[in-house]
């Protein structure tokens, strides 16, 4: 999966299929879709009905007829035609004419850390059916880490860490290439399921799959830390009678029950520091940490961080389009690789 910066300059579009949000990036237009990776399907008649954020609205909510599919799961495509379809009607008519005139219609794509060949194929096949007659690979961890404004073609140690919906991945970067990395199967999908089954399990809940992000944004004014509010109100379905019913849920239980899939992420991010030279262990003690990704965003996570290791925690300024903008610098030439010449004998 290796990449020269110069083939990525020749292509014309940079697509972001993440098992949360499709974003596609074209050149000289910048960013022009950022759209949930969902779609709607009449079962009875096989066609598309919504994408994007008008179908991610429709889940739980449609009758049996229509599927709420999510073509993408942990960054990998697993539904070739849906994501196809979807990403067609995202795009929309009159762009995808603009890029059929380009005689040689060049993509590249963001693919998971350590990715399988089946899935790297999966990812070249849907951008061949939107009409690309080649397909650029490049790994997440460098396209965030370009995106982010990191030095990575530098001979420094530069770590970030990739919070996405399925998987997390850490990777200690250097001179343009990954070090070492690990990807975690635990994100904010891993979060919303404990948060849901701990308010089943405490107060006999059921939370509609709409309302768990906003129960993060509500907890997201320290709410996840000591200095928080001690209580939040929560209104859902009560699990014996089904009738609508509100609860005050108390946060440090909530801090604890999110804590328990974290420590999957703790123990990946100290398997990287135990996999580096020491030298770049050294560096990583000033720059510390860059976290991106829409996960990125949960309240406390950061200070987790810095309690576990000790060093600085940063979010990226715009975390969840990291690893497309990224893609999108590389298109347009803003990156310049660090030349080594060999030494004259």
């Amino acid at each position: 999966m290796t990449v020269s910066l110069e083939q990525l300059r020749r292509c014309h579009i940079a697509v972001d299929l993440g098992a949360a949000r499709t974003r596609v990036y074209v050149k000289g237009l910048g960013l022009v879709v950022d759209e949930p990776s969902v779609a709607a399907v009449n079962t009875r008649t096989g066609s598309l009905i919504a994408v994007g954020a008008l179908a991610e609205q429709m889940t739980g909510r449609t009758p049996a007829y229509i599927r709420v599919a999510r073509p993408v799961t942990g960054g990998t495509v697993v539904d070739i035609e849906m994501a196809q379809r979807m990403l067609r009607h995202l795009i929309g008519d009159k762009l995808r004419r603009q890029l059929r005139r380009k005689p040689r219609l060049r993509a590249a794509a963001c693919t998971p850390h350590d990715s399988d060949p089946l899935a790297q194929r999966a990812a070249v096949e849907t951008l061949v059916g939107l009409g690309a007659r080649r397909v650029e690979l490049v790994d997440t961890l460098i396209a965030a880490a370009v995106g982010c404004g990191l030095p990575v073609e530098q001979p420094t140690a530069t770590m970030i860490m990739v919070c996405g919906a399925a998987t997390t991945q850490i990777a200690v970067l250097s001179l343009g290439a990954i070090v070492t990395a690990v990807r975690i199967p635990v994100g904010g999908n891993a979060i919303d399921h404990a948060i849901i089954q701990h308010l089943r399990q405490q107060h006999q809940l059921m939370l509609p799959s709409q309302s768990v992000r906003p129960l993060q944004l509500a907890l997201r004014g320290n709410g996840l830390t000591p200095k928080g509010p001690a209580v939040t109100e929560i209104h859902g379905r009560d699990v014996a009678t089904g009738l609508a019913r509100s609860v005050q849920v108390d946060t440090a239980a909530v801090r604890q029950a999110i804590h328990t899939p974290l420590t999957a992420v703790l123990d990946g991010l100290g398997k990287v520091l135990r996999d580096c030279p020491p030298d770049l262990v050294a560096d990583l003690a000033d720059c510390g940490i860059m976290m991106v990704g829409g996960s990125a965003l949960l309240p406390g996570l950061d200070q987790m961080l810095r309690d576990a290791t000790g060093m600085p925690v940063r979010i990226a300024e715009r975390p969840d389009v990291c690893s497309v903008l990224g893609l999108g610098a590389m298109l347009d030439g803003k990156i310049q690789p660090l030349v080594l010449d060999p030494l004259a004998r």
